[in-house]
């Protein structure tokens, strides 16, 4: 029989889970590694490389596209809510250049919050998250499939917040390219983000 290794401290929760408090108080290299989820700590895998790369030239590409109003953060804390403590780290988030370095970003401040699929992550990236974005009122949201196939075949799935339902409405699906103009203007060659 095995014995299991002790969890560490930051892991053993109070009932009322962890607070904002408690979040902020974490080494930085804890955080990188983790969510929290209606106060409970939802520890993430280390992506593999091409979901890393795909994240990065995309992001740069949208850098570039948005203009100086827009900045543009890969995987950074994303504060949805206080209580119970809802805190995701997206691959990719648009939001408002004006929101200074030490500024936990709010939905607010959001535009474009942009997931790359994993193994590990297909029901927070499918389901999960698009829902707390639609609810926290984030604008934009868009999914990023590779396929299974081993082609290097990448699906973009773009949504919009329709604001009578509070829910994400389809915007297009995107296949070996997309080209856009809304939430900004941008031509994406998905060959090239591998």
């Amino acid at each position: 029989m095995t014995a299991l290794a002790a969890l560490p401290d930051w892991m053993v929760l109070p009932p009322e889970g962890i607070t904002a408090e408690d979040y902020e108080a974490l080494p930085e290299d804890i955080c990188r590694r983790i969510e929290i989820v209606d106060g409970a700590i939802v520890v993430n895998a280390a992506p593999r490389r091409a979901h890393q790369i795909i994240a990065r030239r995309l992001a740069n590409l949208i850098e570039d596209a948005c203009g100086p109003t827009f900045a543009v953060a890969t995987d950074v804390d994303l504060r949805m809510r206080e209580f119970p403590l809802l805190n995701r780290r997206p691959d990719i988030v648009v939001y408002d250049a004006s929101v200074t370095d030490d500024a936990v970003l709010r939905p607010e401040d959001c535009l474009l919050v942009v997931e790359v699929m994993s193994p590990g992550s297909v029901t927070a990236d499918q389901t999960d998250k698009p829902a707390e974005y639609a609810a926290v009122g984030i604008g934009h949201f868009w999914r990023i499939e590779n396929s299974d196939d081993g082609d290097r075949r990448l699906t973009v799935f773009r949504y919009r917040l329709d604001p009578t339902t509070g829910s994400y409405a389809s915007a297009g699906v995107n296949v070996a390219e997309m080209t856009v103009s809304d939430p900004f203007d941008l031509a994406v060659v998905f060959a090239d983000l591998y």
